[in-house]
């Protein structure tokens, strides 16, 4: 049983690709685009699948970069904590390496209609509906968001650090994972392997929200068994500016669906819909002087703003605190918080967001 300091954010990494490789769909799927991009997903795949190396001789290797070895090595410590600690799956993913050389392993398109904050969704088998569309090359990714553009679309394309295939294969360890600071790949890790765990098919809300707090839960435990509470402090402050962050976003969020309700004209609803996201940057820089200048999502608000961007870190925050509130109702016991979440799964998705709504009270009681 693990204790843990309670939080109600998440943090604001993008959405991980979750791409099923199973040749067999190619042939049973009409239109040239259709197979295209089960094409590009499959050769991506086993590009990365062929160029695994096993971490245990990545460490014993001499002519291994130090702080490549360093990085690894802890990863593989977290690994085992994972296991024994988190009780996540003991199974060969995330035991080999692939260095890329790229700036991201996959690139997301997320998209949402002009003057509406409902997520376009896709379809795969598996993984089922989810709210963006992976490639493995940037340019195919910008292609297809330019043809949804065309549509009038608002679009997003974000980079993606991690590579999941659910179980399904032998995930490696990426170095586009290992970029930044040992609690966000560790925090990784546990998100990663958290899917393993549990997947609802066609519920991205539920699998990322689930996943995110494990990878909270587990980063606090694995400072603690360190010895390193005092990281602990550092990383709930963190945690702190996400959920402001959070909270800036469910306000632009709330704005914009007050006037999206709204019957205007087009051009004035655009207008309208500019001067939202342009206070929306007043407030952020407001926010940043209570964070005493920290500037850390500065690159977030260069890019443009629309429904996208909104919906592309919205897509799973918001029901993290029920998990807080499942987590204490199993006792902090993880044994008993795997099954509550799993017995979710048979439900129907109305059904299953109402004890999630449920859940979500109880946490803002407590």
């Amino acid at each position: 049983m693990i204790k843990e300091r309670r939080s109600t954010c998440a943090l604001p990494w993008k959405p991980f690709v979750r791409i099923c490789v199973l040749g067999a769909v190619l042939v049973s799927l009409s239109g040239c685009g259709t197979i295209g991009y089960y094409s590009q997903a499959v050769g991506g795949h086993f590009k990365l699948m062929r160029a695994r190396q096993p971490i245990d001789k990545l460490l014993s290797d001499p002519e291994t970069n130090p702080e490549l070895r360093q990085k690894l090595q802890t990863l593989m410590d977290a690994r085992q904590f994972a296991s024994e600690y988190l009780l996540l799956p003991d199974n060969d993913s995330y035991n080999t390496y692939v260095e890329t050389g790229r700036d991201a392993v996959t690139w997301n398109v997320v998209a949402a209609e002009e003057f509406s904050l409902k997520a376009r969704t896709w379809c795969f088998p598996v993984a089922g509906c989810v709210s963006y569309r992976g490639y493995f090359d940037r340019a195919d990714a910008d292609e297809y968001a330019a043809e949804l553009a065309l549509e009038t679309y608002d679009v997003s394309v974000g980079g993606a650090s991690a590579y999941s295939t659910l179980g399904w294969f032998d995930d490696p360890v990426l170095d586009t994972m290992l970029r930044g600071s040992d609690v966000r790949y560790v925090g990784t890790l546990f998100h990663e392997l958290a899917h393993q765990v549990l997947y609802i098919k066609d519920d991205s809300n539920f699998n990322e929200a689930f996943a995110t707090f494990v990878e909270q839960l587990g980063v606090r435990a694995w400072l603690e068994q360190r010895g390193e509470v005092d990281r602990i402090a550092t990383y709930d402050s963190s945690q702190t500016r996400v959920e402001d962050f959070l909270v800036l976003l469910k306000q632009t969020r709330d704005e914009l669906l007050t006037l999206y309700a709204r019957e205007l004209p087009e051009q004035s609803m655009r207008e309208a819909k500019k001067a939202v996201f342009d206070d929306m940057r007043v407030s952020y820089e407001s926010l940043k002087q209570s964070w005493d200048g920290y500037a850390g999502y500065d690159n977030w608000f260069k890019r443009e703003l629309n429904n996208a961007r909104l919906v592309a870190v919205s897509t799973y925050r918001r029901n993290v605190p029920a998990f807080n509130a499942m987590y204490d109702e199993a006792g902090q016991d993880l044994t008993v918080f795997y099954a509550l979440a799993k017995s979710m799964e048979d439900l129907d998705h109305a059904e299953r967001q109402k004890r999630i709504e449920t859940y979500l009270e109880l946490d803002q009681a407590q």
